[in-house]
């Protein structure tokens, strides 16, 4: 499956054998983690402060992710709230001998929320 990503390209990250279950594919979980790191680094810049992750609305897992992968998350910004952000994250990587393919692997729809120093919700 192939096509173009929306959105910022907000991290890329080497998949490694420790990331990988005895079968060889990645681990959903860590998958879901970076996409996470990735979210929350965007609505950070957004929010100009710090962010939570507070929902995880929706996540879809389409093709495996192999040891030796390059892991790159697209994030935009679907709705933005008074305190918080829905953002739309997709997963493509780049196959390790097949560097010029990017294929989509996985996408969700995580929530973030703005937080001040007392970790309370704060206007974006």
């Amino acid at each position: 499956m192939i096509n173009e990503p929306k959105g910022d390209l907000t991290i890329q990250v080497l998949a490694m054998p420790k990331d990988a279950n005895p079968g060889g594919d990645i681990f959903g979980g860590w998958l879901v983690s970076q996409m996470d790191i990735a979210g929350g680094l965007f609505c950070q810049r957004l929010a100009k402060g710090r962010v939570v992750t507070v929902a995880i609305n929706s996540m879809t897992f389409k093709q495996p992710v192999f040891v030796g992968d390059l892991l790159c998350c697209f994030v935009h910004l679907k709705k933005k709230g008074r305190t918080s952000m829905v953002i739309h994250v997709d997963a493509y990587v780049r196959r390790r001998f097949e560097p010029e393919e990017q294929i989509k692997v996985t996408e969700g729809i995580f929530t973030f929320v703005k937080i001040d120093e007392n970790r309370k919700p704060s206007p974006l």
